[in-house]
């Protein structure tokens, strides 16, 4: 995710304040095991999280909406394995159940209650097993909301699932946390005349007098937040960088003159790709691209493959290099607990300055020096720790630039060869998987062979800017 920069710095972190509206305080431990059937994954920023004793493998999401009548209906069906022997489980969501079946027969379920639908089988589930749950709904998801937070964006002509941390509970039920990742089928109806745009690829769309069934899938393993679709007027566009197919999708809805702009934005989509490729390793997914939105979220999102954005000019093409390095940072390798989000966002808000800099423009060197005599004197910027920032804080702005200007640091003490063997080894060694803090900091080591405590002490957790010496990577 990044916010727009348009908007003055002194207030991004009190907008990240409303896109992190459900937070709830919570102590630093490292998420626990879950516990059988637990309402929640074990992540101490988010208690209701995810779900003890599954493991999703597959969702299979049909839904249909109504631009005009802004209701969802739909059947999602799950594939499932038992993490533990279940007597009871729960899934995160928000819309009215109107039926759950288990391996297709019916079974009890209460609520959703607080976003979560608790479902109990006829007989314990042995751990190991796989099994199907369908789960039958409908409701109006812009009129639910879930501990201060509403994530839906739609208008009557247009609706596009993006958030963060949560968005999947206003759509689909679901084990709601980075760490449980699956593949997607996503089945979206609608009106004939509108088109749909998801992750991954399409695979078809049905015609059945005037609704439209579009069929997309991720064959990558995928979070359950970054699962999206948009239903709207868009022009599209499709082509090919380096191998890599790309699609490319602008709201009609927008004025000429912002959708022209947009258009042209998005088309270094597939060329931004390709150069991240030669920093960073083999692209993780199938397909990338991108799409914008008419609809006002003040932020973009790294949705797997397909990042969306608001209008964007020609200004914004470090937004473009931002959402499409999380498909690395963040999307393919994910955080293990959600203190760990300055792997996704400090990472990302690097490589725009990367870019910059391999396009003979300004030195990441010269960048953190700016960067670092800038905000020297800016107490706000280093009181939080930014590899446990507190769930108020996760898109706090010393989030996204302490954790860029920490990596521009770490470079200058590695060494650029040791430092791109890092980000290389990195995203090779967690691709579709998850990690931490601690794991990165000992692969720094390991690569440079250095002893790095210090270094990352002053960087990521010192209520004080680091001492202006080599060994910080200021010297």
């Amino acid at each position: 995710m990044q916010l727009l920069r348009a908007i003055p710095r002194r207030l991004i972190p009190a907008l990240a304040l409303v896109l992190a509206a459900s937070v709830v305080p919570g102590s630093s431990a490292v998420p626990a095991p879950p516990l059988d059937g637990h309402a929640g994954i074990g992540d101490p920023y988010f208690p209701l999280d995810g779900n003890g004793g599954i493991d999703v493998v597959h969702y299979d999401v049909r839904d249909r909406y109504g631009l005009a009548s802004r209701r969802l209906s739909g059947r999602t069906s799950l594939t499932v394995r038992a993490t533990a022997p279940l007597t009871r489980f729960n899934l995160d969501f928000l819309l009215d159940v109107r039926e759950v079946r288990i391996d297709g027969a019916r079974v009890d379920f209460t609520g959703p209650d607080e976003h979560e639908l608790q479902i109990t089988p006829d007989e314990e589930i042995p751990a190991g097993d796989r099994f199907t749950v369908t789960v039958r709904y409908a409701g109006k998801p812009g009129a639910v909301g879930w501990n201060g937070e509403r994530s839906w964006l739609a208008s009557q002509h247009e609706v596009v699932t993006m958030n963060e941390p949560h968005m999947a509970a206003w759509w689909f039920p679901s084990n709601d946390h980075p760490l449980d990742k699956a593949r997607f089928d996503i089945r979206i109806t609608t009106g004939v005349e509108r088109e749909v745009i998801s992750n991954g690829r399409r695979v078809g769309r049905r015609v059945q007098g005037r609704l439209a069934t579009t069929h997309w899938r991720s064959g990558s393993p995928m979070a359950t937040y970054l699962a999206f679709f948009a239903a709207g007027d868009f022009n599209i566009r499709r082509g090919k960088a380096g191998g890599i197919p790309w699609l490319i999708a602008v709201s009609r809805r927008l004025p000429e003159g912002e959708r022209a702009a947009s258009m042209r934005a998005l088309q270094a989509s597939g060329r931004v790709t390709v150069w991240l490729r030669k920093e960073l390793g083999a692209y993780p997914f199938g397909s990338t691209g991108g799409l914008v939105t008419s609809l006002d979220p003040g932020f973009a999102l790294e949705n797997q493959t397909r990042p969306t954005y608001p209008s964007l000019t020609s200004d914004h093409r470090y937004l473009v290099v931002h959402e499409l390095a999380h498909q690395w940072f963040g999307d393919s390798v994910s955080v293990h607990g959600w203190r760990d989000i300055w792997l996704n966002e400090g990472f990302a808000t690097y490589m725009e300055a990367r870019y910059e800099e391999s396009r003979g423009r300004k030195s990441t060197k010269t960048w953190l020096m700016e960067e670092y005599d800038s905000y020297q004197d800016s107490d706000g910027f280093w009181s939080e720790p930014i590899d446990d920032p507190g769930a108020q804080d996760i898109f706090g702005f010393s989030v996204y630039q302490r954790g860029a200007m920490a990596l521009a640091a770490l470079r200058r003490v590695i060494g650029t060869p040791d430092f791109t063997e890092l980000l290389r080894t990195w995203v090779a060694d967690h691709r579709n998987g998850n990690a931490t803090t601690d794991d990165f900091t000992a692969l720094a080591e390991q690569v440079s062979g250095e002893q790095l405590d210090a270094f990352f002490e002053a960087w990521l957790r010192a209520d004080e800017p680091p001492v202006k010496t080599a060994a910080n990577g200021l010297g």
